[in-house]
């Protein structure tokens, strides 16, 4: 389902833990880490399509997640020729996403890569909120600073997570931080799921 500019509406997920850290996966047989993402389907509201996206490639369930906040309009990228399966290429042109930030409210043990047969990563880990973004292939770059930014003055504050979930209330506004990280590793957790068969775009 295209529009008509050759967009392929979609979601992104930035999945938090109570330390503000991010859900990265890696995808699969790649050097790329990237968040879960996947095409909205027709007849789907963007939320119902990341709440299915969700399940489909970290194995989470509507209830071990809290929604915290969503991007305010589409962010597009569009995907270079060589990544775009012959057939689609000439009308297909990218992605238009609408992105949402998630609270972690399960444990880690509720991930599961493998929750589906046709997953998307083979390893993940929690990393610090501004990813490095030169793990990232390079056309979804600009994408993602745009979403963290926007996202960014949502943040619960570390160690009262449960105030604003409880209440309701809005995180207070904090800062973008300048930049991104570039080549470092912060992550904490990782865990690794080897052997499974990798997909290209459009997803």
């Amino acid at each position: 389902m295209l529009d008509r500019e050759g967009f392929r509406p979609n979601v992104g997920i930035v999945l938090l833990n109570a330390r503000n850290q991010v859900f990265w996966g890696k995808r699969l047989r790649t050097h790329s880490w990237q968040f879960p993402q996947g095409g909205i389907n027709h007849g789907e509201s963007p939320e119902q399509a990341m709440l299915r996206e969700l399940h489909e490639e970290v194995g989470l369930m509507p209830e071990h997640v809290h929604i915290v906040a969503r991007t305010r309009d589409w962010l597009r990228y569009e995907v270079p020729d060589h990544f775009i399966r012959k057939d689609a290429r000439g009308h297909y042109r990218g992605q238009k996403q609408i992105w949402f930030l998630l609270r972690l409210v399960g444990h880690d043990s509720d991930l599961n890569l493998r929750a589906t047969d046709h997953p998307e990563f083979d390893a993940w880990r929690w990393n610090d909120y501004w990813v490095p973004l030169d793990m990232v292939v390079e056309f979804k770059r600009h994408v993602y600073e745009m979403a963290l930014t926007e996202l960014a003055r949502f943040l619960p504050r570390v160690g009262q997570p449960n105030r604003y979930l409880r209440s309701g209330l809005r995180a207070p506004r904090q800062s973008a931080q300048d930049g991104f990280q570039h080549g470092s590793d912060s992550s904490s957790d990782q865990t690794s799921q080897d052997g499974l068969r990798g997909e290209g775009e459009p997803t």
